[in-house]
C-alpha cells in the first residue's frame, strides 16, 4: 500500500499532536520492537503447532493480546477504543489454538472496526484527490477490500454446502482489487491543495498481486474449497492485470477479463468434460462463438492503442479488422480442438476465419465507413492535427484491388478446405475457375497495369484461361480433357500479342510527335521506361503462370502413375480383417461418389490424356526461357541464377512426341546440360564482347592483344568441354562407368581455373571438378552396391 504509506508519512505529526497519545522517544522504539518481535514469535509458534497444551494456550493467547494492544498504541489507536484490539488479539488465538469458527468471526468484526475507526480517524477529514478520486471514496474502497480479505479464510472453513459464501467473497475481493490497480496505475498523479506529484504504483506490485492471487486460487482448488467456475472467473480476473504493464488504456482490464472469461472455458471450466469424452453440444458451440466475438469486439479499442503503440501511428480500418477477425479464429481453437475436433467442417472453417484476418492483416483493404465504428479514442487518433500540420493531407493509393486478390484467396480456401463442393459439381466448378480467374485478372491490371488499359482484356482472358485450365486438370470433367489443349494453345497465343500490343500505342504516339521542349522529351522518356517495366512485369507474370501449370501437370502424371502401379499390382493386405473393411468401406464410398466425382483413369490418359506430357514439357520450356529473359534484363545476366533457374527443368515428362528416350532416370540430365550449356555460350559471348569493339582494330589485324586475349580463352574454354561431356552423358545413361576417363579429363580443368580471364570459364572449370568427382563417387557406390547384391 504505497499510497497509504505516503499520505500516512505527510500527516502523521499532525494526527500525532490532536488525537493521539503521545509516546516519548525511547518508549516508542521499545514498543515497536515488542509489537514486530512479538508478531514473529506468534507467527512461528502457530506455524509449528506449539500451543497445544493449557501452558502453551495461555502463553500464545497473552501474547496474541499484548502485540495487538501495543501496535494500537504504536499506530496512535485512542485510548478510549484500546479495548478492541486487545479483544480482537484474544479472538483470533483462540480460533488459533481452539479452531473456533465463532471466534474467528468476531475477529472479523472487530478488524473491520479497528480499521474503520483507524481510516476514519487518520485520513476520512483530508481534502485529497488520488488516482482521479477523493480520499474518502478510496478510503471506503480500502475499508471494503480489508473487510473481504479477512472474511475469506473463516469462509473457506464452513461446510461444503456453503463454500459459495467463499466464493462470493473471493470474487468480490478481485474484482475490488482489480478496480483499486487498475485506478492507482493508471492514474498516477495525486493532487493535494493545488500541488501535483508524481505517485507511481510500481509495476511489481501489479505482477506481485497477480501471482500471488493465482497461488491461492491454485491452493483453494486442490484443497477443494471452491468450485471450477470460480476457479476460472477468478484466473480470468488476476491475470487481465497483466496487460496493464503494456497497454495504457483505462478500461483494458475490463475488457480483458471479458475476453479470457469467453476463451478459457474450454481449457478451465470444461476441461474435466472434455477428457472424459463428454463434448459440448452445437447449439452451446454457437453461444460460445457468439460471446468470443462481442468479446473481441468490445476489446478493439485495446487492439487499436497496442497497433497504435506497436507502429507509432493509427492504424488503418483494415488492419484493424483483420487483427479482430484473426484473434476471434484464434480465440475459437480452444473450444474447437476440445471438444469439435471431430466434425471436420468446424476445423475448416476456422482455418478460413484465421486466414481471412491475415489477409486483412496484409492487405489492409479499404473499408468503407458505413462498415466501420469510430469511437472517440479512434476518432481522436485519426485526427491528429499534430500529423497533418507536419506532413499534410497525403494521397493515399487506391487499395481497392486488394479485395478481389482477398476475394480470389479465400474462394481458393474454400474449395481446398472442400467447403465449396467443386470436386462434385462440374458447373460449379466452372463457375470458380471463372471467378477467380476474373478477380485475379481484374487485381493484376488495376494495380500493376494501370495506365495501359488495352491490356486489361487481355490480361483478364489469361487468368481466366489459367484459372480453367488449373482447375479442370486436378477435377476432370468428361470433356475437359478434350478442351483443355485448346485452351493452353490459346494461353501460348495471348503471350506474343500481349507482350507486343504493351506500348505499341504508346510507342506510335512518341514517335508521332515531333520533338518538342525538354518537359516533352521527359515525358516520353518516362513513357518508355514505363513500358519496358510492363513489359517485364508481362514476363514474370506468364513465368509464374506457365510455373503453375508445368507443376500442376507433374503431379497429376505422378499421381496417375501411381494408380497404374496400384492397379498392376494388386491389393496386397487383404489378409488382415481391418484392412479388408477399409477397403470395403473406401469400395461403397467410390461407389456412391462415382456419378459425380469423375476421375481419370489409366485407359483415358491413354486416350485422352496423352497431351498432358507434351503440354506440361512445353510449359516448363517456355517457363525456363522467359527466366532466362528476367535474368538478363533484371539481374545483367548473372551467373549464379542459373543454377537457380536450371531445376525448373525437373518439371519436364516423359514425352514420345518432343522428348524421346527421356525417362525417370533421366530427369537430372536437362539440368546439368542447360548449366553447361548456358556457361559456355554465356562465356563465348563475354570473349566476343571483351574482344570485339563494334569495329576491327589493330589488334585483330596484326596479332595484338585482343587476338592474344581471344584464342587463350577459347582455348582454355575448349579444355573444359571434356569433363562436361562426359559427365552429361553418364547422368543420360545413369550406368556404372567401369574407365578412369573421368579422372583422366580432370587435369584439363585446371587451367581455365588458373590462367582464364573470363569468370564464366573459371566457373565451368570449378564445376568440371565437380562433375568428375561426383562422377567418381557415384559410380563407386554403384559398383559397392552390386558387388554386395552378388
Amino acid at each position: 500500500m504505497c499510497s497509504f504509506r505516503c499520505i500516512f508519512d505527510i500527516h502523521l505529526g499532525y494526527n500525532l499532536c490532536c488525537r493521539y497519545i503521545q509516546v516519548p522517544p525511547p518508549l516508542n522504539y521499545l514498543l515497536v520492537t515488542v509489537t514486530m518481535l512479538g508478531g514473529a514469535a506468534a507467527a512461528g509458534v502457530s506455524a509449528l503447532g506449539m500451543n497445544s497444551d493449557a501452558f502453551s494456550y495461555w502463553a500464545f493467547t497473552a501474547l496474541t493480546v499484548t502485540v495487538s494492544s501495543v501496535g494500537a498504541i504504536v499506530v496512535g489507536f485512542p485510548v478510549l477504543f484500546l479495548p478492541l484490539p486487545a479483544i480482537a488479539g484474544f479472538e483470533f488465538a483462540r480460533f488459533v489454538t481452539k479452531k473456533s469458527l465463532s471466534s474467528y468471526f468476531s475477529f472479523v468484526v472487530l478488524g473491520s472496526l479497528i480499521v474503520t475507526l483507524f481510516v476514519l480517524h487518520n485520513f476520512w477529514d483530508l481534502n485529497i484527490w488520488m488516482a482521479g478520486m477523493s480520499l474518502k471514496s478510496f478510503c471506503k474502497l480500502i475499508i471494503a477490500h480489508v473487510v473481504l480479505a479477512m472474511s475469506v479464510p473463516g469462509l473457506a472453513l464452513l461446510p461444503p454446502k456453503l463454500h459459495f459464501l467463499a466464493e462470493i467473497c473471493l470474487i468480490s475481493h478481485a474484482l475490488l482489487l482489480c478496480h483499486i490497480e487498475n485506478r492507482f496505475f493508471n492514474y498516477p498523479g495525486y493532487y493535494y491543495h493545488g500541488m501535483e506529484e508524481d505517485v507511481m504504483y510500481p509495476s511489481y506490485m501489479v505482477i506481485l498481486t497477480t501471482f500471488v492471487g493465482l497461488a491461492l486460487v491454485r491452493r483453494l482448488s486442490v484443497d477443494r474449497r471452491i468450485g471450477p467456475k470460480t476457479v476460472w472467473i477468478l484466473t480470468c480476473l488476476y491475470s487481465s492485470k497483466l496487460p496493464m504493464l503494456f497497454i495504457s488504456s483505462k478500461p483494458v482490464v475490463w475488457v480483458t477479463a471479458v475476453l479470457l472469461l469467453a476463451v478459457t472455458p474450454p481449457m478451465l471450466l470444461y476441461k474435466e468434460k472434455s477428457r472424459t469424452g463428454s463434448k459440448m453440444k452445437p447449439w452451446k458451440g454457437y453461444v460460445h462463438g457468439g460471446v468470443v466475438v462481442l468479446s473481441i469486439w468490445l476489446f478493439r479499442e485495446t487492439i487499436f492503442e497496442a497497433l497504435q503503440w506497436w507502429n507509432g501511428r493509427a492504424p488503418s480500418d483494415g488492419l484493424l479488422l483483420g487483427f479482430c477477425i484473426a484473434m476471434t479464429g484464434l480465440a475459437c481453437v480452444p473450444i474447437v480442438a476440445l471438444h469439435f475436433s471431430h466434425l471436420l467442417l468446424a476445423k475448416r472453417c476456422l482455418v478460413l476465419v484465421v486466414a481471412t484476418g491475415l489477409l486483412f492483416i496484409l492487405m489492409q483493404p479499404p473499408i468503407p465507413l458505413a462498415w466501420t465504428y469510430r469511437s472517440d479514442i479512434i476518432s481522436a487518433a485519426r485526427q491528429s492535427s499534430d500529423d497533418i500540420s507536419i506532413y499534410g493531407f497525403l494521397a493515399s493509393k487506391p487499395t481497392w484491388p486488394s479485395w478481389l486478390l482477398i476475394v480470389a484467396i479465400l474462394l481458393t480456401l474454400a474449395a481446398v478446405t472442400s467447403i465449396i463442393p467443386i470436386k462434385y459439381v462440374v458447373e460449379l466448378r466452372t463457375f470458380f475457375s471463372i471467378a477467380i480467374g476474373i478477380a485475379l485478372g481484374v487485381y493484376i491490371s488495376a494495380e500493376y497495369f494501370l495506365q495501359a488499359s488495352v491490356l486489361h482484356a487481355l490480361i483478364v482472358v489469361t487468368m481466366v484461361c489459367s484459372s480453367v485450365f488449373v482447375v479442370f486438370t486436378h477435377f476432370p470433367s468428361a470433356s475437359s480433357t478434350k478442351l483443355l489443349p485448346w485452351v493452353f494453345a490459346l494461353l501460348v497465343a495471348l503471350f506474343p500479342v500481349t507482350y507486343l500490343l504493351e506500348g505499341q500505342l504508346r510507342f506510335k504516339s512518341i514517335l508521332g510527335d515531333e520533338v518538342g521542349n525538354l518537359a516533352e522529351e521527359d515525358r516520353k522518356l518516362s513513357t518508355l521506361l514505363a513500358v519496358e517495366g510492363a513489359r517485364i512485369s508481362l514476363l514474370g507474370l506468364y513465368a509464374a503462370i506457365f510455373m503453375l501449370i508445368a507443376l500442376e501437370i507433374k503431379f497429376e502424371l505422378a499421381s496417375l502413375m501411381r494408380e497404374k502401379s496400384l492397379e498392376r499390382g494388386g491389393i496386397r493386405h487383404s489378409q488382415s480383417n481391418q484392412s479388408t473393411n477399409f477397403a470395403l468401406r473406401m469400395r461403397s464410398m467410390q461407389q456412391r461418389h462415382a456419378s459425380a466425382v469423375p476421375t481419370f483413369t489409366i485407359k483415358r490418359m491413354a486416350a485422352e490424356g496423352a497431351w498432358m506430357p507434351a503440354v506440361g514439357n512445353v510449359a516448363a520450356i517456355m517457363c525456363f526461357a522467359i527466366c532466362l529473359i528476367l535474368n538478363v534484363n533484371l539481374a545483367g545476366g548473372s551467373n549464379q541464377a542459373i543454377f537457380f533457374l536450371a531445376p525448373i527443368l525437373l518439371l519436364l515428362n516423359q514425352d514420345s512426341d518432343f522428348v524421346a528416350g527421356f525417362g525417370d532416370k533421366q530427369r537430372y540430365f536437362p539440368v546439368t546440360m542447360a548449366i553447361s550449356a548456358y556457361l559456355v555460350l554465356t562465356a563465348l559471348y563475354s570473349i566476343w564482347e571483351d574482344t570485339w569493339h563494334g569495329n576491327v582494330g589493330w589488334g585483330l589485324e596484326i596479332g595484338g592483344p585482343d587476338w592474344f586475349f581471344a584464342v587463350k580463352n577459347l582455348a582454355i574454354l575448349i579444355l573444359t568441354f571434356p569433363s562436361h561431356i562426359l559427365f552429361n552423358r553418364f547422368v543420360w545413361s545413369n550406368t556404372k562407368q567401369t574407365d578412369s576417363s573421368p579422372l583422366i579429363m580432370l587435369p584439363l580443368n585446371l587451367p581455365s581455373i588458373i590462367i582464364s580471364d573470363v569468370i564464366k570459364i573459371r566457373l565451368l572449370g570449378c564445376l568440371g571438378l565437380i562433375y568428375t568427382i561426383a562422377q567418381t563417387i557415384i559410380s563407386r557406390q554403384q559398383y559397392i552396391s552390386g558387388m554386395k547384391y552378388i
